[in-house]
């Protein structure tokens, strides 16, 4: 039994990333008999420290998503805590507005769900002015709270695996504003216990300068001298030392060797240099 950590109720996006990705790890396997159970959170800081502390073994968070940004927080996490990114999957996002058993749409006048979700479906939201919404801190945790009290004027914006889970009915599907949404999703383990997949196209690290005039164009020169292409860039504030920032980086790999030539050409430009992992990139599909 392989548990998974993540951030969230059962039936959010999150949920069907780890299946998703339980799925292709065990193909890997060759169909190797290794069940697995998902252990929700509600913070990530928690799912990270379960990880780190072997109370499970993996953990599935989302990074980016491509209409909102990175998930910032997320970030910051992987660098202090000894995990490894060994594989990523791209989900396509798609809302459904959803509510218990037997209620129409007329009924409804008011939806809950994440902030992020409410945003993203701005346009179903403007054309249905009689439905107030709300923030609720999870997708699939605003169907669970519209099940237990059984509110039959309010509905929420979550997952069709959201509305299975909890035994509710989509009223519409696909209430997204644009078809284009994607998140992407890592699988982590402990970095002890990680295993870097022979077809290994991508990595990702993060760095650190010295706050002074061309020193992170310098290490991006020494990359780009390399061959070496980045595909992301994100800067995140170093806490406790104001105005100083940790470089996350993406970059495509063609050997192995690409990636161990990339560290050693960070190396002496930057203060810290640390691989998060490296791995097959995701192809995109629409499901």
């Amino acid at each position: 039994m392989i548990k998974i950590a993540i951030q969230g109720e059962p039936g959010s996006f999150s949920h069907e990333a780890a299946i998703r990705l339980a799925a292709q790890m065990r193909e890997e396997l060759r169909g190797e008999a290794i069940a697995s159970r998902i252990v929700p959170f509600a913070l990530s800081a928690d799912a990270f420290s379960a990880l780190a502390r072997g109370e499970v073994d993996a953990a599935v968070i989302p990074i980016e998503n491509s209409l909102a940004g990175s998930v910032t927080e997320h970030f910051d996490l992987m660098l202090s805590h000894e995990v490894t990114i060994v594989r990523e999957t791209l989900l396509r996002i798609r809302h459904n507005l959803i509510a218990i058993s037997g209620v129409s749409i007329g009924e409804i006048d008011r939806v809950f769900s994440h902030p992020v979700a409410l945003a993203q479906c701005r346009k179903f939201l403007a054309d249905h002015p009689k439905m107030e919404s709300f923030a609720f801190y999870d997708t699939a945790g605003s169907v669970k709270q519209l099940v237990e009290l059984r509110d039959s004027h309010a509905a929420a914006i979550a997952s069709a695996e959201a509305a299975r889970y909890y035994g509710a009915q989509i009223l519409a599907a696909n209430i997204e504003d644009n078809p284009e949404n994607f998140t992407r999703f890592f699988y982590l383990k402990r970095s002890a216990e990680a295993e870097t997949a022979p077809d290994a196209n991508k990595m990702s690290l993060a760095f650190t300068v010295e706050n002074r005039v061309g020193t992170l164009v310098a290490a991006l020169s020494e990359l780009a001298k390399e061959g070496t292409n980045l595909t992301k860039i994100e800067s995140r504030p170093v806490h406790g030392s104001p105005w100083e920032y940790v470089f996350y980086v993406d970059c495509q790999l063609h050997t192995a060797k690409d990636g161990d030539r990339a560290l050693a050409a960070l190396s002496p430009h930057c203060s810290m240099v640390k691989e998060l992992g490296r791995y097959r990139e995701a192809v995109r599909q629409s499901r």
